[in-house]
């Protein structure tokens, strides 16, 4: 089950990167509200995968989902910022000139350095809820997730030319 959770995570975002793609006349767009409807599918992927492997008891869970719910609401704003570098960068990709790809790729290193920060004000919130092997575990699981996508994003994302 977790692969297959997994599988339809990756495919989601193999959508995603290509709806920002290179556009030639045979590459399929995706409107904003296919983009928003996608990052929810993906949103409620994710939870599937932490459910399916933290296990939590009645007490924990109690305490555990409302935290996940607004830790993953700080990261939609911080994804929401990925989103509007790839939305740019596509826009531009044939006609980038060397200041729009600085500070295309400066603020892509600032929305990573986010969800570190983010990650980091968190370990200790959820250390408050969990114990320590159930918050670690939470983290793995969660930086794992993101490293997926990322890895996803960055290979359908094409490279900047010269």
């Amino acid at each position: 089950m977790i692969r297959t959770i997994v599988a339809a995570f990756v495919l989601g975002t193999v959508f995603l990167s290509c709806a920002f793609a290179q556009q030639g006349p045979a590459t399929p767009t995706a409107s904003d509200h296919d983009i928003q409807l996608l990052r929810k599918d993906l949103r409620s992927a994710q939870k599937q995968i932490i459910a399916a492997n933290m296990p939590l008891t009645d007490a924990e869970a109690q305490k555990f989902w409302p935290l996940y719910e607004q830790y993953n609401a700080e990261k939609v704003k911080i994804n929401d910022d990925k989103l509007l570098v790839i939305k740019d960068y596509a826009a531009n990709f044939e006609k980038l000139t060397d200041n729009q790809a600085q500070t295309l790729v400066n603020k892509w290193a600032q929305a990573d350095q986010s969800a570190v920060q983010l990650r980091a004000k968190y370990i200790p919130i959820f250390q408050n809820v969990l114990p320590g092997k159930k918050a670690a575990l939470f983290f793995q699981l969660d930086r794992r997730i993101s490293v997926l996508l990322d890895l996803q994003l960055a290979s359908e994302i094409p490279l900047v030319e010269p």
